[in-house]
Order: C-alpha cells, then structure tokens, then sequence
C-alpha cells in the first residue's frame, strides 16, 4: 500500500457546448443519433457483473415519436433483486477495502470518458429516451455528471482531511469509512446526471449500491453502465436493477442489509419508503441513511421594479425548458398589477415563438414529455384550468398523443392565489400567474411562503435593494435554491448544491460535501503514548 498523500485535481466545472450551426460537436451529436436509431438494443440486468435476462420486458420508444423504437428492457422480480444484494456484499468486501485513490481514479477516469469519447453516447441517448434538446441534454448528461465526479471525489479528500485536534501525550484522528450493508439508488426520468449521481456518490467513498433507475429512463441508464465498467468499476460494486418499484422495491426495503437510501422522485413514493424502513427497523442491522428529493411548485415572484424583459426570459426558460419536467422548474408567478399588461405582452409574443417538435430538430426548443401517464396527469390540470371560472388560458393549452406526448407551453391566469394549479405539483409545461395589487406586496409574500407544501426553487425580482432583502428574509424557508434576478432553474456543481426542505426533501445538497458525507461513518480514536500507571486521582489525597 502506497504511504503517500494524494491530492485530487481542483475541479472546476465542464465547459458547455453550444451546437450552434458548423460547430463540430453539432456533427458529431448528429451522427451518434443516427447511430442510435440503427440498431434496436435488449437491455438487460446487470448484477455481479454479469447480464440476466428474466424474459419479462417493457418496449422502448421515443416520447416524441412512439413509432420510433429503441429497443426493450429486462425488468427484475425479487428473485433477481436478491441475487443483487448477495453481489453487493460480496463486492463489498474487496470495493470498501481498496485504498480511496483508486476508487477515485475510476470515476475520475469516467468523467475524463465522459467529456470526450462518451460524450455523444449519453446526450444522444438522452436526446432519444427522455426527449431533450441537444443543449438540455448537454447541461444534463454531459456537463452536470462530469461535474458530480469531478467534485465528489475532491470532497471526498476534503472530507478526510479533517481532523480532530490533539493535545500533548495523545494523537487523536479520525477514519472515514463506508457504510456497512448496500445502499439503494432510485432515480428519476428527468435527469440523466441524477441517475449517474444517485448510485456513484455512495459508491465513491467505498459503498456498494442497488440502482434502480426510472422506467422510463432506462435507455441512457443502460450507457451508463457501459460507461462504468469501461472506466474500471469492479463487478458487483453497482447492480443495475430495472423493474417496477414494488418489484425491486419491496425486497430491497425488507432487507436487514440495507444500509441507505439514495432517492430523487415522488414525494408519495419517498414517505411510502420512509414509513416502511420505520416498520422494518427492529429488524435491520443499521439505521439506513435516508437521503431524498422530492417534488417542488416553484415559484417566480416579481416586485413593481423588476427587469420585465430579464423577467420575460426568466418565465420561459424557467417554466417551459424541458418541457417544464425539471424538479426545479417554475410552476408558479406572482407579479403585481403596475407591470402586468407591460409583461403580459412582451411574454405573449414570445411565448408564441416557441418552437415543439423532434429534439433531432435543433431549432425546436421544446420536445414531448415522456410519457402517457405524465401527458394525461399534465392534461387534466390544464382541462381543469379550462373549465374553471377562476382561471383563464394565456397561451397553449393544447395536447396532442398521436405522434408523440406534446403539451403546448401553457400559460393560466387565475384570480385565486389558492387555485389548484398554483398548490399542486404539475410536472409539465403549465405555469399560472397570479396578478396581485401593489399595495398587498406583504400579503401575497405570506401567500407566496404558505401556499404550497413543497421548499425546492424559487426566484425573486427587484431593482431595490432593501425590497429584494425584505423578500429574501421572509421566503427564507420557502426555497434551498433561492434565486435573485434569475430564474429558478440551472443549479451548477460546486456553485450552487441543491436540494429542498419542507416537502421536498432532505436538502442534503446534491453537488456538495454535505452529501458525500451522508455515505460515511466516521471512526474516532485516540492513541496515549504514555498511559498512567496508577489508578488513583489527586484529589483521593484528601487530609
């Protein structure tokens, strides 16, 4: 074993291509698509390293052309997800042991794969499996999981350097070590650097893991794996466990092994979790790490002296990039009357220049959303929007599911600040503004704080200062990723870590040390380099 102190690289965040016209990162991502779509793939479990087939599969298709077929997936049933967790343990052994630097170096090595030959590999299947834009999918699946890599094995080095003080005649230090047991990753549709995250922040600090990616996310989850084990993952360390969540989940939450959870999705399924980890825990080994994000209703609220134009831009990016299928994606506006009809305007123009279609279109800024569970839940809010008298549709408001899961970007006006669409979390293109009076600036900050269950995102705009910090103070709570003069979405890797509280999670801070440091346990000892002899204390010496 080597006796030197490695220092891992300073990070700093991956550059993002453009692919405007000529570029030729543009070529490339072209010809990777075409080469996707050559070929239908089976995709299969991975578990100890090795490719099990169950023979029960769902197809693949494309959310913007259902005519557009990718391939199809195994799914697991608890047979199989017991099979992972012997792989784990076994892994386990060897993986938790293996000194930290070469851990680090396989997904430093990932990371380096990543930003170059896998580039292409990942944002394309991306592009086809989740519908995003060559630039969404660029921020997503290329920049942001380079940046989790990079970032996470640097706090990991942080981390340990951390050391208690020792007075004289004493060392006193501290070990960092894995969690005992696995940890089970779940991961959403959305995020493709998600689903890279979830199951590899555990895995860096000498964990093993069950991942479990989205159904409907399969496709670039599978690349993943690819990308791991090219980058020198050991079998066994990660066990790619596709299936429906009782199927997968059920065992894994009974197993007196389990040791944490690493989970982005629903807020009903992540309590469902959390209540029956509490119903098992007089059987399990350990205190399971439970670490989640969950939903959001994100809000934009505007001051009479806000920037209209900056805020125009603001509306549109945050409520309708990725077809508004971001956690932190803005849900809902509060502007007051003084600059509505000013903003209205220029939002309404703009907002019909939106191009939809085919993400191979690189001149279509926006795509389908993913599914038709997702198109029918989307759809009956902005059906509800319609019938309703308390609300009206500024702009949108169609759906269509005969070629592909679109939603026009869909804009509600509604006269109560309470209406369903500014409470619940749609998950779509759909943002509803309310339109306050000036002089109830305090009243609707109140309604801003109090009106949604959920604390993910949210921005504020305003050119005054003491108002922009009397707004910060009072949705203190409201948001873990607060934005000034910004919309409330982009958070970066080491600039921004995100997470909410409240309903939406754990805020443990994907992106930063506060994170990494949920998978570790840590060891404090203390060496005396000159015991005493004598039992006694000096004050027994009493006269």
């Amino acid at each position: 074993m080597s006796n030197s102190y490695f220092k891992v690289p300073v990070p700093i965040n991956e550059p993002v291509f453009s692919y405007a016209p000529g570029t030729p990162e543009k070529e490339a991502l072209k010809k990777k698509l075409k080469e996707l779509q050559s070929k239908e793939i089976e995709i299969p479990l991975i578990i100890g390293g090795k490719e099990f087939k169950t023979g029960k599969t769902a197809v693949i298709t494309a959310p913007h052309d259902h005519s557009k077929k990718l391939g199809v997936y195994h799914k697991a049933s608890a047979k199989e997800v017991n099979m992972a967790i012997e792989a784990a343990l076994e892994a386990r052994k060897k993986w938790a042991e293996m000194p930290w630097e070469h851990r680090v170096s396989v997904f430093l090595k990932a990371a380096e794969l990543l930003s170059g030959s896998w580039r292409y590999t990942i944002n394309a299947a991306t592009m086809l499996g989740q519908s995003k834009t060559a630039y969404q999918a660029e921020i997503d699946s290329a920049c942001e999981l380079i940046d989790f890599y990079r970032f996470n094995c640097y706090y990991l080095t942080q981390l340990m350097g951390e050391q208690p003080y020792s007075p004289k005649g004493m060392w006193n230090r501290e070990e960092y070590r894995p969690l005992e047991g696995f940890v089970f990753a779940v991961t959403p549709f959305n995020f493709t650097s998600i689903a890279g995250n979830l199951p590899t922040a555990p895995v860096i600090v000498g964990n093993v893991a069950l991942w479990k990616p989205a159904s409907s996310a399969v496709y670039s989850a599978y690349y993943l794996m690819k990308l791991w084990e090219e980058a020198g993952l050991p079998a066994g360390v990660i066990n790619f466990v596709p299936g429906s969540g009782g199927e997968v989940g059920d065992p894994v939450l009974a197993s007196p092994d389990l040791a944490g959870i690493h989970f982005t999705g629903s807020t009903s399924v992540f309590q469902g979790m959390w209540k029956t980890v509490g119903n098992n825990i007089h059987k399990a080994k350990y205190y399971p790490r439970i670490v989640g994000e969950t939903g959001g209703k994100d809000f934009i609220f505007a001051h009479k002296t806000a920037d209209v134009d900056a805020l125009v831009v603001a509306a549109i990016r945050g409520a309708f990039e990725y077809q508004g299928q971001k956690c932190s994606a803005a849900s809902r506006m509060y502007i007051p009357k003084s600059i509505w009809n000013n903003f209205k305007k220029k939002y309404v123009d703009e907002v019909n220049k939106i191009k939809m279609g085919d993400p191979e279109d690189f001149s279509n800024f926006m795509s389908a959303v993913i599914d038709k569970g997702a198109f029918q839940s989307i759809k009956s809010y902005i059906d509800f929007a319609k019938e309703s008298k308390e609300a009206e549709i500024l702009t949108g408001g169609k759906c269509d599911d005969s070629k592909g899961y679109f939603i026009e970007p869909t804009t509600i006006v509604t006269s109560n600040p309470k209406f369903k669409t500014m409470q619940e979390e749609i998950f779509g293109p759909v943002l509803t503004i309310y339109v306050y009076e000036d002089n109830k600036f305090d009243e609707t900050l109140e309604l801003c704080n109090t009106t949604s269950p959920y604390a993910l995102t949210g921005c504020i705009w305003s050119q005054d200062r003491e108002v922009i910090s009397k707004m910060s103070d009072k949705l203190r709570n409201a948001a873990g990723n607060f934005y000034i003069n910004d919309k409330p979405t982009a958070a970066v890797v080491g600039q921004q870590p995100f997470g909410g509280g409240r309903s939406s999670g754990t805020n443990d801070k994907a992106g930063s040390a506060m994170n990494i440091m949920r998978w570790m346990t840590a060891r404090a000892m203390k060496e005396t380099f000159d015991p005493p002899k004598d039992w006694r204390y000096p004050f027994m010496a009493e006269k």
